[in-house]
């Protein structure tokens, strides 16, 4: 693919558009980017908070905890961090600069200040809705579909901000996603040059290193990578498995590292990006070697996550362990119908599992979907690998991916509310 065809500079907008900087859970850092631009556009602190959120932003930010909060948790916990202490400027690093007096400040505010949360009821699956007051005045903002996307924002009942607002992200301000598929995607990461995109790519292996180092080295979460690295560490698939969930150990416990995400979640980006590190470093690869992979991981998880939507009750370190799986074999020789091969056999293995929020066992299940993916490997070389028919397996990875888009999007709706009411019960 070179710089000619459309495509190409499609491909590089969707990397700008997904692989960027996050401290903390992108859910309850959604909400108080959301919170921090509303005080800026009300012009003070206000007395009373309305919160209205769809089922899976509860899901995502009940159980996490905010960073630079003292180890506050919630959704009250994230919007009275962005209001105030946040800097909607930095977008999702809204909470990076907090000082000491701050953290006292927003546990003040949570004392005094009233906060209503409540359910919206159907909608989108992404959906924020703030109302800040202050005496007679208000104002209303709302996010819509992805983490940054603020669709409206009004002072006083009078609209001073609009956007569109799109069930689907083909008009909210993303670019379309249709152009991605399994084939192009390993064309382009052969043919890219590689100065295109490598600031992205160094940046997200700088960031989520060290953020798997912390979680390697300190107290966070369920210590899951620490167990893994502690058990067999001088495996390299043991090692890809633990780097990965090690970054999640900490990010899930408030670390106050970046992490550069990928498809909305730094998880996905944590698991996309740390095994292939990891392989590459083992397996003596270069370092545009590791990039070109770690290139074709990022795409792989966006591309299946595209069916999915940000949210719903698959959880999504499955695409991107299985990426990374894919990714692996890559690095290892594997050609186009081995990455397809790998990949299809990885998603047979751990299309089941589901988000039941974020949290410390997030770790586990990054764990689990890395091993699928290099297990989807192995099962290509020994040339056993599932068929078409297979349970929801299609007759080619892109039936494959599109099958478990449609599980993932439609049949797991009931399976979302259900979780949904077992976590607020």
């Amino acid at each position: 693919m070179d710089r000619q065809d459309k495509r190409y500079g499609q491909y590089i907008a969707i990397l700008s558009e997904e692989l960027r900087p996050a401290m903390g859970c992108t859910e309850p850092i959604s909400l108080a980017y959301g919170a921090a631009r509303a005080r800026e556009v009300l012009g003070c602190m206000p007395d009373r908070v309305d919160v209205a959120v769809s089922g899976n932003i509860i899901k995502n930010v009940k159980s996490v905890i905010v960073p630079n909060t003292n180890g506050m948790k919630g959704i009250g916990a994230a919007v009275a961090a962005g209001i105030v202490a946040g800097d909607a400027s930095l977008v999702l690093e809204v909470l990076s600069h907090v000082t000491a007096q701050e953290k006292e400040q927003m546990r003040v505010f949570l004392e005094t200040c009233p906060i209503d949360i409540r359910p919206t009821e159907g909608g989108p699956l992404f959906d924020i809705n703030l109302t800040l007051h202050h005496g007679g005045e208000n104002v209303f903002l709302r996010i819509v579909d992805y983490h940054t996307n603020i669709t409206v924002i009004e002072k006083n009942g009078e609209r001073v901000f609009e956007a569109a607002a799109d069930e689907g992200e083909k008009k909210s301000g993303l670019t379309d996603r249709s152009v991605l598929d399994v084939a192009s995607i390993y064309d382009f990461v052969n043919t890219v040059d590689l100065d295109d995109v490598r600031g992205l790519l160094e940046e997200q292996v700088r960031c989520n290193s060290a953020i798997a180092q912390e979680g390697l080295h300190n107290d966070w979460g369920a210590h899951i990578g620490r167990t893994l690295l502690a058990r067999r560490g001088d495996d390299v698939r043991v090692r890809a498995r633990a780097y990965a969930a090690a970054g999640s150990d900490a990010r899930m416990s408030g670390c106050e590292l970046p992490v550069t995400i990928c498809s909305g979640s730094g998880n996905q980006g944590i698991t996309a990006s740390m095994p292939v590190v990891v392989y590459a470093e083992h397996l003596g690869k270069s370092r545009d070697e590791m990039l070109r992979a770690l290139l074709l991981s990022d795409l792989l998880t966006i591309h299946q996550k595209t069916p999915i939507g940000r949210l719903s009750a698959f959880c999504g370190a499955v695409s991107a362990g299985c990426a990374a799986g894919a990714a692996i074999a890559y690095l290892q020789g594997a050609d186009l119908e081995g990455v397809s091969a790998t990949l299809s056999n990885a998603l047979a293995i751990v299309n089941g599992i589901t988000c039941d929020g974020a949290k410390p066992s997030c770790a586990a299940k990054i764990s689990a979907a890395v091993d699928a993916g290099l297990m989807g490997y192995d099962m290509y070389l020994s040339g056993a690998n599932f068929c078409d028919g297979d349970g929801i397996l299609g007759d080619d990875v892109e039936k494959t991916i599109d099958n478990v888009g449609r599980v993932a999007r439609l049949g797991m709706r009931e399976t979302d509310r259900e979780i949904l009411k077992i976590m607020t019960e």
